[in-house]
């Protein structure tokens, strides 16, 4: 066990912000992550953490998983005062980091992740994770599910996602997986691309436009100027920035804003309310 005191986190805010979709609340302060294979459970009282890990796992891992070197509070400290409505949703959201998860996965999350809802996305990824992933024990000795690698799901015919209920994100998923798996697209080139190389990389793959790439790059890459619009995004610059946001101001952690803004859109007023 590792426990942490730390500032600018919360797990119940990272878990709803819609960026990891193996992350799932267990009690009422406890959660619970599966990623690169590894079983995690993370229980949190106000800034005091504890990790279900051994100290080395966490250094390994974990630490920058979590992104837990990162200093968010320079982040938020730059934001202009006088836009309250990015200082009404940093007071909201000001436990969220962007968290540094696998390339692969991402890919497919975010492909899976068009004209969906997080619940619906959880529930794919779980039904392929369980179909096609391989079964291991966690430390309580449940069964757990890692995330395929492409060349367990390169042979499959484009459709055969269905019945993990992808629907037509089927293809998608199954033609990237043939992607990589052939070595058409290299992950590992992909990783040392900065951001413009590596959307331009990804926006290659059949299914992927510019939201889903740079999603990807956000969460896959850890890209922080990457700046995803989708409806909610959509909604707030709408409304908030009709001019456009002021990108130029946060500059190299526009990414992080965004996520501000995605999770004030996405829960802020229904909490509220």
């Amino acid at each position: 066990m590792v426990r942490i005191t730390t500032d600018n986190f919360d797990i119940r805010q990272i878990c709803d912000s819609g960026q990891c979709f193996r992350m799932e609340q267990q009690n009422a302060d406890t959660y619970s992550v599966i990623a690169s294979g590894r079983y995690l459970e993370i229980e949190q009282n106000s800034d005091a953490v504890i990790f279900s890990c051994g100290e080395e796992e966490f250094e390994a891992f974990w630490k920058r998983y979590f992104d837990l070197e990162q200093d968010y509070g320079a982040y938020i400290e730059n934001v202009n005062p006088n836009d309250r409505y990015l200082v009404n949703a940093i007071e909201f959201g000001s436990g969220i980091r962007i968290l540094r998860q696998d390339l692969w996965e991402m890919i497919v999350s975010f492909l899976i992740s068009q004209q969906n809802n997080i619940v619906r996305i959880r529930r794919c990824i779980r039904n392929i994770c369980e179909q096609y992933g391989e079964e291991r024990k966690n430390f309580r000795g449940m069964r757990y599910y890692t995330f395929p690698e492409p060349e367990a799901l390169a042979f499959l015919t484009e459709d055969a996602l269905k019945a993990c209920n992808l629907g037509y994100r089927s293809k998608y998923v199954v033609r990237a997986a043939r992607s990589i798996a052939d070595g058409e697209t290299d992950l590992a080139g992909v990783r040392k691309m900065k951001y413009k190389d590596a959307k331009a990389e990804l926006l290659k793959l059949y299914g992927v436009g510019e939201k889903v790439a740079d999603c990807i790059c956000l969460f896959g890459l850890h890209h922080l100027e990457a700046f995803p619009v989708d409806t909610h995004i959509l909604q707030a610059l709408e409304k908030h920035y009709k001019r456009g946001f002021p990108k130029r101001r946060y500059k190299g952690y526009e990414g992080v804003m965004q996520q501000y803004v995605f999770y004030w859109e996405l829960r802020g007023e229904m909490e509220i309310r």
